[in-house]
């Protein structure tokens, strides 16, 4: 199914772009949504009339996605205090939410679906290198210091 991208959609396209994709994930997810129209000549002609605003607020988002980057960035690194055992292992663990309420105590708002934590939450004291997704091609890192309590 042929479908008219209205947004930036990461490993897809860009706004304004032609692609073709499965019909359930268009008709599931991208129309719905508001990410994407149908092809037709119809929405074709209107795409071309609202193509300005769409790059435009498009442009908006990726530059709100920089300057939510650099203040990231300058937070530095993020302490957070958990309970240990003897051996150094976390009792339970630091996850996405955890990590949201580190960045929120220091001022900054991430959302959950931003983190990326590949190889899941944390479980060891130190310091650990944690992805945030902001936007298409906009992406940082920053450091968690897990710092150990005993009870």
């Amino acid at each position: 199914m042929e479908v008219i991208l209205l947004e930036n959609i990461e490993n897809l396209g860009s706004v304004g772009d032609k692609v073709n994709v499965k019909s359930g994930f268009a008709r599931n997810y991208l129309v719905p949504q508001a990410k994407a129209q149908v092809a037709t000549a119809e929405n074709l002609a209107e795409f071309e009339a609202r193509r300005v605003e769409l790059e435009k607020a498009a442009a908006e988002a990726k530059a709100t996605a920089e300057t939510r980057k650099q203040a990231i960035e300058a937070l530095g690194v993020i302490e957070v205090t958990a309970l240990v055992g003897a051996e150094g292992k976390l009792f339970g663990s630091i996850g996405v939410a955890d990590v949201c309420e580190a960045i929120a105590s220091l001022g900054e708002t991430v959302e959950k679906s931003e983190i990326r934590m590949p190889e899941g939450a944390l479980r060891v004291v130190g310091e650990h290198i944690v992805d945030i997704h902001l936007y298409t091609d906009i992406d940082t890192q920053v450091t968690i210091n897990i710092i150990g309590e005993e009870q």
